[in-house]
């Protein structure tokens, strides 16, 4: 059994406030929704309950929020929870508003992967693994994505081509260069072919 602290109307929203159980911020609710069921410190509750009261009275109003969330640009499961839960939403709403999401088809990691790999270039595999899973994109569907990616040595020319901009064109730049296209994340292969492309130079680096 928890205790609930305290009970604080928010700042941005005059209509709700924000629960705190044992001394941290727990959940918002509707200030009608508190007075409802008679929520106030010092009342003892089991979490699980405040989990059952949000998830009764605001699950298709984090729903909508979801939705228009999404409205700006795709996201991924991770992000949407994360959206949620800064919003003071518990991980029982969330749990509900990704499956509803999943259900219209409104959120696929998936997706999302295959289609920020489509808009991105310049990057190599392990740049681009990194970026998503930054983004919170399930493993598996980055790795499934990325498996059917092939890096560009065109790409990697490109950008060994902007590194030595300004640089004198010698062999210890040419070779800084090289290792500056691996600190990328670009497979040795890559890099090596990009070195090729770009002629001159002629090393087994």
């Amino acid at each position: 059994m928890s205790e609930i602290t305290s009970i604080e109307p928010q700042v941005k929203d005059k209509t709700r406030c924000s629960v705190f159980v044992d001394g941290r911020f727990y959940c918002g609710i509707k200030l009608e929704v508190a007075i409802k069921y008679r929520l106030k410190a010092g009342m003892q509750i089991e979490k699980s309950k405040l989990d059952e009261i949000q998830l009764e009275t605001e699950k298709s109003q984090a729903l909508d929020k979801a939705m228009t969330h999404l409205s700006a640009s795709m996201k991924t499961k991770k992000q949407i929870c994360d959206f949620l839960g800064k919003k003071g939403y518990t991980d029982a709403v969330c749990a509900y508003v990704l499956e509803r999401l999943e259900y219209y088809k409104l959120v696929d990691d998936e997706a999302y992967c295959r289609a920020y790999v489509q808009g991105v270039k310049g990057k190599s595999k392990r740049a681009l693994e990194a970026d998503l899973l930054k983004r919170g994109a399930d493993k598996i569907a980055v790795e499934q994505v990325l498996d059917g990616v092939e890096e560009d040595a065109n790409e990697a020319k490109k950008i060994l081509e902007k590194y030595l901009r300004g640089k004198e064109y010698s062999k210890a730049n040419v070779y800084k260069g090289f290792k500056y296209l691996l600190s990328k994340g670009y497979r040795y292969e890559t890099a090596r072919s990009a070195l090729d492309k770009l002629g001159g130079y002629d090393e087994d680096y």
